[in-house]
């Protein structure tokens, strides 16, 4: 049974930074591409990050977070993170984690992943 549980999520001000992890049990980690989506109340999910399988050199970067949010990947420690710099009152939101089928592309599209975390929750206060 594949499990993904995120953590890190919590209370900050504007301008400060957090960092959450996922852990992943029940698959072979490297295997899987992984991301990182968020939904704020009353919005769609959306993309945030995602990594490639295997050493995770490759990574793909929402726009709206693109040099604040860093990815990466502890193929060791079956756990991906998100780095979250520079955090604004926008980025409210829960923070789901999300992997691939083996082998599946980092995508930012939802669809392509197949395991999905409960989700985390990220207030950042004005």
């Amino acid at each position: 049974q594949v499990q993904l549980v995120e953590s890190g999520g919590g209370l900050v001000q504007a301008g400060d930074s957090l960092g959450l992890s996922c852990a992943a049990s029940g698959l072979v980690f490297w295997q899987h591409a992984m991301g990182w989506f968020r939904q704020a109340p009353g919005r769609e999910q959306e993309f945030v990050a995602a990594i490639r399988w295997g050493g995770g050199s490759t990574t793909l970067i929402a726009d709206a977070v693109k040099g604040r949010f860093t990815i990466s990947r502890d193929n060791a420690k079956n756990t991906v993170y998100l780095q979250m710099n520079s955090l604004k009152p926008e980025d409210t939101a829960v923070y789901y984690c999300a992997a691939s089928g083996p082998f599946g592309r980092s995508s930012i599209n939802q669809n392509e992943y197949r395991y999905w975390g409960q989700g985390t929750q990220v207030t950042v206060s004005s």
